[in-house]
């Protein structure tokens, strides 16, 4: 039994039995001490209301049909709907449901007979509005606060539901762009460093070099160097923006010549070739394609041999990028850890295309299809692609 409801039974006693002392019962030559038995049942279903509502109906049952059969009193009256309340309000659901048929039954049967009985039609409005007020009208009371509990429950649940999808949605918002970042810092840093790690290998490796050679590769490596910390201070300007994303520095898939001749300098010997005519692209196009070529190439400095063959076509509807070279084992082969490839897939994807890299006519061939209309975004590809076998060709990698 819970602490208040003892106490609310106590003073629930005390009122009955000051209702008692002033008279408030039905006199039929039963002694008034009579009464109070009736009084300690309901009294104690009010004790366990809670903890055991139907026993708390039971005790109310039994005490209203005893009082009714000597009297009736007010105060056990009164107490006995609180029973009933009780037992709708935190017995079993479907109770409810039955509890209010039968009180309206009762009510009507009661009033009824009461007025068949006296043959008065006002007796039987009375005897109905008054077993209407004991029976039904707690039942009701308690079918409508708990439907209101239900309902607080429900919403409480949709609310709790709500805040995890937004948290859900929260955390793939940044790993989305903790995915974007990478991707950038990636191809901003890894086609810079290659080329810095190829030529210093290259110069260290070979101790025949006259100085005219050593300086020109000392300023290749000068060169990359400075423009890979002006791509990464652009970088970190765009993260450190307030308000809307804003381009730092817009790449176009024209520009790709500087990438060839970053290349050559590296010692690629890259052929650049255009097909159809140069035209303006969407911004996300013209950065995917950029970067597409600029890991294309990075790879195939890395990884194949001493030349490649970039072609950028230009199509009514999309953009076709292919590099090509061939992997005859004699590229640094610099450890990659298999970002680049995956890098490349979700750019193209982001922009609705497609990337298709693996072997071709003994090299290696990457071939990107970038649309140029309007066109929703996909979702990214898998991480190699299945037509792609790894043992195809053993000197070649992802770059990092």
């Amino acid at each position: 039994m819970r602490r208040d409801d003892v106490l609310s039974a106590v003073l629930c006693l005390a009122v009955g039995l000051v209702l008692l002392a002033a008279g408030s019962y039905m006199r039929h030559g039963t002694p008034v001490q009579w009464f109070v038995g009736p009084l300690l049942l309901a009294c104690l279903g009010v004790a366990v209301r809670r903890t055991r509502p139907l026993l708390a109906l039971g005790l109310g049952v039994v005490a209203f049909v005893a009082d009714v059969a000597m009297g009736p009193s007010l105060g056990t009256v009164l107490i006995v709907t609180d029973n009933l309340y009780a037992a709708v309000r935190y017995g079993p659901r479907p109770l409810g449901r039955w509890m209010l048929g039968i009180t309206s039954v009762i009510a009507v049967v009661g009033g009824a007979a009461a007025g068949f009985i006296a043959r008065d039609l006002a007796l039987f409005a009375v005897a109905l509005v008054q077993a209407g007020l004991v029976g039904v009208t707690p039942v009701i009371t308690a079918l409508v606060i708990r439907q209101h509990e239900d309902q607080a429950v429900s919403e409480r649940i949709r609310a709790e539901q709500v805040a995890r999808l937004a948290e859900l949605d929260r955390k793939t918002a940044v790993q989305a762009e903790r995915a974007r970042m990478a991707r950038e810092l990636h191809d901003m840093i890894a086609n810079h460093f290659s080329a810095i790690a190829i030529q210093s290998t290259a110069v260290l490796s070979r101790r025949d070099l006259d100085p005219a050679v050593v300086r020109q590769v000392l300023e290749s490596v000068r060169e990359n160097s400075v423009q890979g910390m002006a791509e990464m201070r652009s970088m970190i300007g765009l993260l450190r923006q307030e308000g809307e994303e804003a381009e730092a520095v817009r790449l176009r898939v024209a520009e790709a010549d500087r990438l060839a001749e970053r290349a050559r300098e590296a010692g690629l010997d890259v052929r650049l070739r255009v097909d159809g005519e140069a035209r303006e692209l969407p911004a996300a196009v013209d950065l995917a394609g950029y970067r597409i070529v600029q890991e294309s190439l990075t790879n195939a400095l890395k990884h194949g041999g001493r030349t490649a063959e970039a072609v950028i076509g230009y199509r009514p509807e999309e953009v076709v990028l292919t590099v090509d070279n061939p992997v005859d084992g004699t590229g640094p082969g610099l450890p990659g850890a298999g970002a680049g490839l995956i890098g490349m897939r979700e750019r193209a994807a982001l922009v609705g295309g497609r990337v298709d890299a693996g072997p071709h006519g003994g090299g290696w061939r990457v071939r990107a299809v970038l649309p140029t209309l309007t066109a929703p975004p996909g979702p990214p590809g898998p991480a190699v692609p299945p037509s792609v076998d790894a043992t195809a060709s053993p000197s070649r990698e992802e770059n990092p």
